[in-house]
């Protein structure tokens, strides 16, 4: 492969803009940009997790996420391209169903809290439900396929249902939201 990144600041950017992969320049406030940060801060929130004591099937559940997140970010960041494969969004769905089974019916809203793996799992979530925002508004903007946006639900779901998991785990209740 070579390497990628010979220098890492190239003064480019001082002006607002930045790079696309097909080498077109943009500014840095757009929909575009926004979207692959986003999705950056939310691969990030993972690796924070991920520094978490986690049971090894939670972590062997993440560690992918953040390989498919930079798939996601590549399709971002080349317009026209497309990197995901409908098996990541399967996997997603697989994972929903193995972690929420074993975990009860909910008759209320939850806050976010718990455990701090729990929380952490709740703050990466509520960043992923932001970056789906941005990648559906990039999608109405420009051709961008349906598997991103699509993933980013799925996976927003996935780590609301962590975050139970990882509570349940540590014997610690979720917290019901009460009304007034």
């Amino acid at each position: 492969m070579g390497h990628r990144l010979s220098a890492i600041t190239t003064r480019t950017g001082d002006d607002g803009s930045t790079g696309l992969g097909d080498g077109t320049r943009v500014g840095k406030d757009t929909a575009r940009i926004q979207a692959m940060g986003d999705v950056d801060e939310l691969n990030s929130c993972l690796g924070v997790l991920l520094a978490e004591p986690l049971a090894e099937p939670v972590a062997q559940a993440l560690a992918p996420v953040q390989h498919a997140l930079f798939d996601l970010g590549s399709e971002l960041a080349i317009p026209g391209y497309a990197q995901m494969t409908p098996d990541q969004l399967a996997r997603l769905d697989a994972l929903i169903a193995a972690f929420n089974a074993p975990l009860g019916p909910l008759g209320e809203f939850i806050l976010p809290g718990g455990t701090r793996a729990a929380a952490l799992a709740h703050v990466a979530r509520s960043v992923c439900r932001r970056a789906e925002r941005s990648v559906v508004t990039v999608a109405h903007e420009s051709a961008l396929g349906t598997l991103p946006q699509q993933y980013l639900n799925r996976l927003s779901d996935l780590l609301f249902i962590l975050a139970r998991t990882l509570n349940k785990e540590s014997g610690t209740p979720d917290t019901l939201w009460k009304r007034g």
